[in-house]
């Protein structure tokens, strides 16, 4: 059965992964890169080639499934777990939040209120299930369980740096899954997980599968339309040219998928439309020496700067590995409207450059071996009050249409790779269960 898979995301490549065995696969990737948010940028250095991610990416240890995938593929030699410090920067000063030692420490919050956060992050971790908390705004939730102290002097500034305007609209279940994902800490702290030579090596492992069993990958080619008729796809339009097919896999975000289809998903159509994205405005800078030279590698931040966050990656993976120092300088944005998105390249890292500038009296462009600004409009889902009832199905109705990504169950209450890699598990075993069930009735 020949299948069109419509983006090379994470989500993308593995249902490719798990169906080229049996079937004809042809990916559909709009950029030059695949990879989808886990695509790299390449770059040569003093005679050195490395890989690095345009968004920064790690794992975590509950990612049961792309950790099964990593041995699967031969990459197990390749995996590490590292330590990676983090800090809250607050008034001009930065304070470690490793260990429960450092986070009492962090004078923002008087001891009481250290101690209201301790038992709710201690609640969270003995929630099993979020469903009850998604029609509850997280700054309700905070604001009853630990009081207006930790919401306004803790998480209000992460949240709005993550979700902007809509950040009093997220819901507590989204909260409560960022939190658990992020507790896995032991006296020393947090240990997340890395690819030595980074996740290009998963990227390509995946594509060269697919490709072995003679499934094509087609980049800088964009699909306009999902054809569907009479409730059933019959094929895409890539370039101007229609190309049949008994199947499609769309990964792409919802309101882009409602204009693929041309409106025919019925009652779908409004749901598509509601579902609210955002993007994501990410330098990546070379440097000639370390910016966070206490060995910071996650700097969140609470400061009249464009930005929220500061990664620096080579306090994290070791130096030697790339020959220069890389930082991750990173924002979201709510609409197309937003400066983040419309200003120049240029003109978005300088106000980036000027806001490393007023955090780090020491800095200077003269360190900047090289700046590059990656930018997406479809970076994630706003996991807002309510969204359960929003997440997309595999299979929405039309025969032959699927959908696996970012808005699909396995990626609520918060979004990770491992949670788009089971998309695209989840909705290859679903085609491949509808597949057989067809054969069965057939044979009856």
């Amino acid at each position: 059965m020949k299948i069109v898979i419509v983006g090379s995301g994470l989500a993308g490549l593995s249902a490719g992964y798990k169906l080229c065995k049996s079937n004809e696969i042809v990916i559909f990737e709009k950029d030059a890169e695949i990879g989808g948010m886990a695509a790299s940028y390449c770059r040569n250095f003093a005679g050195k080639k490395y890989f690095i991610e345009k968004y920064y990416h790690h794992i975590f240890r509950s990612d049961s499934e792309l950790l099964d995938l990593i041995r699967e593929l031969g990459l197990e030699g390749q995996m590490l777990w590292l330590k990676g410090k983090n800090a809250y920067f607050v008034d001009g000063k930065n304070y470690p939040m490793n260990t429960p030692g450092e986070i009492l420490k962090f004078k923002p919050l008087s001891f009481t209120d250290l101690v209201k956060l301790g038992l709710l992050v201690l609640r969270i971790k003995l929630i099993n299930n979020t469903i009850s908390y998604d029609r509850i705004k997280a700054k309700d939730w905070i604001l009853d369980t630990a009081g207006q102290s930790v919401y306004e002097n803790f998480f209000a500034p992460l949240m709005k740096s993550k979700f902007g305007e809509n950040a009093e609209n997220v819901s507590a279940a989204w909260l409560i899954g960022r939190v658990k994902i992020r507790s896995d800490r032991g006296k020393e702290g947090e240990k997340l997980g890395y690819l030595k030579g980074g996740f290009n090596s998963l990227i390509e492992a995946l594509a060269r599968e697919i490709t072995a069993y003679g499934g094509k990958i087609l980049q800088n080619e964009t699909v306009t339309e999902i054809v569907i008729k009479d409730n059933a796809v019959q094929g895409v339009i890539a370039n101007g040219n229609f190309i049949p097919c008994e199947a499609v896999i769309s990964t792409v975000e919802p309101r882009v998928l409602d204009i693929l289809t041309k409106g025919k998903l019925g009652a779908l159509h409004a749901t598509l439309q509601s579902i609210r994205y955002q993007g994501t405005a990410c330098a990546l800078i070379g440097l000639d020496r370390k910016l966070m030279k206490d060995g910071n590698y996650w700097l969140n931040i609470k400061a009249n700067v464009p930005f929220g966050a500061v990664i620096e990656h080579t306090n994290f993976m070791p130096f030697e590995d790339y020959g220069e120092h890389l930082i991750y300088v990173t924002s979201y944005f709510q609409d197309e409207n937003n400066d983040l998105w419309i200003k120049k390249e240029e003109e978005v890292l300088d106000s980036y450059l000027k806001g490393l500038e007023k955090m780090f009296s020491d800095f200077s462009r003269t360190d900047i071996h090289w700046a590059k600004l990656f930018r997406r409009m479809d970076t994630a889902p706003v996991y807002e009050q309510g969204y359960l009832e929003k997440v997309l199905p595999f299979s929405p109705g039309p025969s032959g249409l699927y959908l696996a990504g970012m808005f699909s169950s396995t990626n609520y209450p918060e979004r990770s790779m491992n949670g788009s890699l089971k998309a695209g598990f989840e909705v290859a075993s679903f085609f491949m269960k509808k597949e057989e069930n067809c054969e069965v009735c057939w044979l009856d």
